[in-house]
């Protein structure tokens, strides 16, 4: 339905909720087309850089303990700026392959910072933009595909030349010279060459990432277009075509192969359009679908004839917190308040965004951030006291609402609508209007009504 749709979307766009008064217009609109309007809209919005610029600093590694803060946070600002400006994601990845000279001007450069030794950089690479696994077969033939040594070492010899060395502008990244890769066991020279390419007999001239980032977004690469729309499906979805979506090999097929070619191709042929897969992805039957099972699909977990119920990201999770209780947070060594989806630094320490599983960013593997629900989490928004204070704020939400809604109805339609998006049914109505009535104190019993409305399972998953 609407309201199912209009807090799915926001959540897995922008990884923000609706506010009470969005949920209100929206629910208000009869126009044919109002979601199509709603996702062209979140699009648009600021907070989609900040939730996909957090996404991405995550695979790529952007890391204030290796890179610094300043170099960490230009990094990051690269990342943003991608995603704000909508740049096709062959771009995207081209300027990160290639980048050169001073990392003041060139900050997608470090990325080579993150990643400074040549096996390093190919295994990233291949993880991150082919979704391949390739870093078995730099000791022996990889065990489940069909990757050699001399297709790891052939992969390598493209970064063998990247070198950094100072300059009146700081720190420049270079390629220099020729630097070959020798085969360990053989001790012959590996020249450079894609995964699944013949080796060439000579060594190509100039920068050899340049030769790679050629293959890597050509429109017949058989990985690129394909990992990154499995990535994007992922993410809507709750589960890859194929899966782990860094996986993919022989022996990993996807589950349904037309399905992922046609959104490699769509994305293909728009440019490489980020939004645009988006939009594609968000028509679908199978993203519209209810998590409500039937007698058919109870158990089925990877057909997609439901759609899966999602624990929100740490970040998300957490900003939905500081959003139905109207108290931002304040995060330690950052000037001023923000959402927890606008943090770059992946180091901040915080208590909350920890337990929910942020990861610390020292792999390029979505695995590092865990999504898995456990009891500590449960017990830490039942009784914990920073959740209990911003319920209570007196600045906050919850006493502003109890003051300016003198009907008890309003009031807990109001708060139906901050925490769910919706409003309440009859049977929900009824007795909370009841408990709002008959308590001595109408202030704490609304937070206790807020209360019981964060720690449900409505709100604290992406359904």
């Amino acid at each position: 339905d609407d309201v199912t749709f209009l807090r799915r979307v926001y959540l897995d766009v922008i990884g923000t909720l609706p506010t009470a008064d969005e949920a209100r217009r929206f629910l208000a609109d009869e126009g044919p087309d109002r979601r199509q309007r709603v996702v062209d809209e979140l699009l648009e919005r600021p907070e989609f850089a900040d939730y996909w610029a957090l996404k991405w600093s995550d695979l790529l590694r952007v890391n204030r303990r290796v890179l610094g803060r300043e170099g960490a946070y230009t990094y990051y600002r690269w990342i943003h700026d991608s995603f704000a400006a909508n740049k096709p994601l062959d771009q995207f990845a081209r300027e990160l392959l290639t980048a050169e000279g001073p990392l003041s001007e060139s900050p997608a450069g470090q990325f080579y910072k993150v990643v400074p030794k040549p096996n390093e950089m190919a295994s990233t690479v291949s993880q991150v933009f082919l979704g391949v696994r390739i870093e078995c077969a730099q000791c022996h033939h990889h065990p489940w595909d069909r990757w050699g040594q001399n297709d790891y070492f052939g992969m390598q010899a493209f970064f063998t030349q990247v070198k950094f060395k100072s300059s009146p502008l700081g720190e420049m990244l270079t390629s220099n010279g020729n630097a070959a890769t020798k085969h360990p066991r053989t001790g012959a020279a590996v020249l450079a060459h894609p995964l699944g390419e013949v080796e060439p007999e000579e060594t190509p001239e100039g920068d050899r990432r340049e030769l790679l980032a050629d293959w890597l977004v050509a429109g017949d690469n058989p990985w690129f277009a394909r990992s990154l729309a499995n990535r994007t499906w992922a993410h809507f979805l709750g589960r890859g075509l194929v899966e782990p979506v860094d996986d993919f090999r022989l022996t990993n097929p996807p589950t349904n192969p037309k399905l992922l070619d046609a959104l490699a191709q769509q994305l293909v042929d728009s440019g490489y359009d980020f939004r645009q897969l988006i939009r594609t992805i968000i028509a679908t039957r199978t993203y519209q679908r209810t998590t409500r099972p039937n007698e058919s699909n109870a158990r089925d977990e990877q057909n997609y004839s439901r759609f899966p119920m999602k624990r929100m990201d740490a970040e998300v999770l957490f900003d939905a917190v500081c959003q139905t209780t109207g108290v931002p947070e304040k995060f330690v060594g950052l000037p001023g308040t923000r959402r927890a989806i606008q943090l770059w630094d992946s180091q901040s320490s915080h208590y909350f965004l920890t337990l929910f599983g942020r990861p610390v960013r020292e792999t390029a593997c979505e695995c590092e951030r865990v999504a898995e629900p456990t009891v500590g989490q449960t017990l830490h928004v039942l009784n914990s006291p920073d959740i209990h204070n911003k319920l209570r704020h007196a600045g906050g939400r919850i006493g502003r609402l109890e003051r300016e809604l003198p009907g008890n109805g309003e009031l807990v339609d109001e708060l139906y609508l901050t925490f769910f998006s919706r409003r309440p049914t009859p049977d929900e109505r009824m007795p909370l209007v009841a408990h709002l009535a008959n308590s001595a104190n109408r202030r704490e019993a609304a937070e206790d009504i807020a209360w019981s409305l964060m720690n449900s399972l409505e709100f604290l998953f992406n359904h």
